[in-house]
């Protein structure tokens, strides 16, 4: 058939292409779809997932650091003058005691009587110091007599030491007793002397002008040694001793002048002078404990009463005052939380002033900048990680 299809060509006509031959696909393209495909279902599936961790370990961190409140320290209320309790006390006040025993025989003043230097107080009746001292002059009279009998003695045997008729041992042997015998004299002497002194004792007298506070004595008391008497004030000055707080101190000093009042007399002012202070400050309180003196000519202020001293001329700085309820109180002492810069806790000491209830001065150990915890737990340590939980506010 060929054959013939070849002979009815016609011979002119052009001898047509042979057709290209069929391939199947390629393997490889195959495989990259399918790789492809894997690959983004595995991120279509995964990526919510890495999403949803993250989210998580965010949440859980937060919820696992602490939220706190915070408050800065402001200044307390300034005050135009430093008004201080103070307690009133003699200039000169002693006991006074009796160095002879024996009983009181009469007494002569009583309490609040006014008494001047050397004034009789009471007589005692000592009779057996009487008794002693009348045995030590005895004994001086007869220690004066043996030296006179030794000092006889003694001339003689000098005289005769010059003709020969004793020895030179004879006659020191003598000089020596008559050297015993003054030695004798004088001693008796001094027992007699120091009898007399004691006697002299059973008259009490005043050491010095003053007011009489404390009679505790009777007639016929027994006296021993280490009783009471009397006790006795001058007031005619008054020591004023008041504690001055450690930041008001570089103003108190000798010469300052104050202003002190009393209770009693409301409408009164005296004049009071520093004169003298303890020169360091108490440990436990924080003050300075500092000395005035008040002129009382004319015994108006009764010692041992209480007053109030007013520092003019002295103005105390404010400072810092923070609530209450943000104190720490440990064996490391009391303490504050402040959260720093960058939400760490760091623990201060401080030092507490006046307590207003609600608030408390801190004298030391923090700043008006410083955020400090409110209500801090008692888990609280340095180097915690926190958050706020809202804006620094001030303490009222």
């Amino acid at each position: 058939m060929n054959s013939l299809q070849e002979e009815a060509r016609p011979l002119n006509a052009p001898i047509p292409a042979a057709a290209p031959p069929q391939t199947a696909p390629s393997l490889g393209r195959w495989l990259w779809l399918v790789i492809a495909i894997i690959i983004i279902g595995l991120v279509v599936g995964l990526t919510p997932r890495l999403l949803h961790r993250r989210q998580l370990i965010e949440e859980t961190r937060e919820l696992a650091t602490p939220t706190v409140n915070v408050v800065t320290a402001s200044p307390g209320k300034a005050t135009t003058a430093l008004n201080l309790p103070a307690e009133v006390r003699a200039i000169v006040e002693a006991p006074i005691y009796a160095r002879a025993n024996g009983y009181v025989k009469r007494w002569y003043v009583d309490i609040g009587a006014r008494v001047d230097a050397g004034q009789l107080l009471a007589d005692i009746d000592a009779p057996e110091l009487d008794q002693e001292l009348s045995g030590a002059r005895a004994g001086l009279a007869q220690a004066e007599a043996n030296l006179e009998l030794a000092r006889t003695t003694a001339n003689r045997w000098a005289e005769l030491l010059k003709t020969s008729s004793v020895s030179e041992q004879e006659n020191a042997e003598k000089q020596a007793d008559l050297a015993l015998k003054a030695a004798n004299v004088d001693a008796a002497r001094a027992n007699v002397h120091r009898l007399e002194d004691l006697t002299s004792f059973t008259h009490v007298t005043a050491p010095f002008a003053g007011i009489l506070t404390i009679r505790a004595i009777d007639t016929g008391d027994l006296i021993t040694s280490g009783k009471e008497l009397f006790r006795l004030a001058d007031t005619s000055k008054l020591r004023v001793f008041v504690r001055v707080p450690q930041s008001a101190t570089p103003g108190v000093v000798n010469g300052v002048d104050a202003v002190m009042t009393v209770p009693e007399m409301p409408a009164r002012r005296f004049e009071a002078t520093v004169v003298r202070t303890a020169g360091a400050i108490d440990a436990n309180s924080r003050t300075l404990l500092t000395e005035l003196e008040v002129d009382n000519s004319r015994h108006e202020i009764l010692a041992g009463s209480y007053a109030q001293v007013s520092f003019g001329e002295v103005k105390q700085a404010p400072t810092l005052v923070l609530p209450s309820n943000t104190l720490l109180f440990r064996s490391e002492g009391t303490q504050v939380g402040v959260v720093t810069r960058d939400g760490r806790v760091t623990l201060k000491n401080v030092i507490l002033g006046r307590d207003f209830g609600q608030t408390i001065e801190i004298l030391s150990g923090i700043t008006a900048e410083d955020r400090v915890i409110i209500n801090p737990s008692d888990s609280l340590v340095s180097g915690l990680v926190v958050n706020i939980a809202q804006a620094d506010t001030k303490a009222q």
